[in-house]
């Protein structure tokens, strides 16, 4: 089963980290990393959920995973010296420590890291190839539940409506769909009440399980 990084690591050594840097606030829908910079620094993700994007060479954007609190976020990249694989977007309000390479290099060695955080990337590549596999093969209507289903997972709010900030062409292009699949797929959901459409231009959902068990008799 996937675990976060402060599970992996401890709770411990998890604060230890966190206090490498300060806290920083991040607004909904602002990049916290982008697919080919240079990794000059690890994200500490302490509240909030993210989503981690991989656009193609025309643009394309495809959702690869939803990250929640207690996840490292472009470790991979510091502990490999490569550009960034992948742009990771804040999905709601995002509390954050942006700590140097330098500083997480050292802590790794510290306290002898390297494996499990190279076991850790194992198991999100696993996680990375199911969601990429759904993508070639499930419904329009399976894949957007699948979607709002990771959202609401590791959402940092318990309450029972959650709000998803992103407009539907956003969700289109992150399940590889087009704009009206994904309108087609949300109409009968609407109609039941189990999603709606905020003023925004974001959704609400309100009932995920009700939402799942309909997309899974959608062919």
């Amino acid at each position: 089963m996937y675990q976060p990084h402060a599970m992996v690591i401890g709770n411990e050594l998890w604060a230890c980290l966190r206090a490498l840097a300060p806290q920083r606030i991040r607004p909904a829908r602002s990049v916290l990393l982008r697919q080919g910079d240079a990794a000059t620094h690890v994200i500490v993700l302490e509240s909030g959920s993210t989503l981690i994007t991989l656009a193609g060479a025309g643009g394309e954007r495809a959702l690869l995973a939803v990250r929640g609190a207690g996840e490292l976020l472009g470790e991979l990249a510091v502990l490999d010296s490569q550009p960034r694989t992948a742009t990771v977007i804040a999905a709601e309000p995002c509390h954050i420590h942006i700590v140097p390479a330098a500083a997480f290099l050292t802590f790794v060695d510290e306290h002898d890291l390297l494996a499990p955080l190279l076991r850790h990337a194992i198991a999100r590549v696993r996680e990375s190839e199911a969601v990429r596999l759904e993508l070639a093969t499930a419904s329009v209507p399976l894949r957007l539940a699948s979607a709002l289903s990771r959202l609401v997972d590791v959402a940092s709010t318990s309450a029972t409506d959650l709000a998803v900030r992103l407009t539907q062409t956003e969700l289109s292009q992150m399940i590889g769909a087009s704009r009206n699949a994904v309108v087609n797929a949300l109409k009968p959901w609407r109609e039941q009440d189990w999603v709606r459409t905020t003023s925004g231009g974001g959704l609400l959902v309100r009932d995920i399980h009700s939402i799942q068990s309909h997309a899974r008799t959608q062919t």
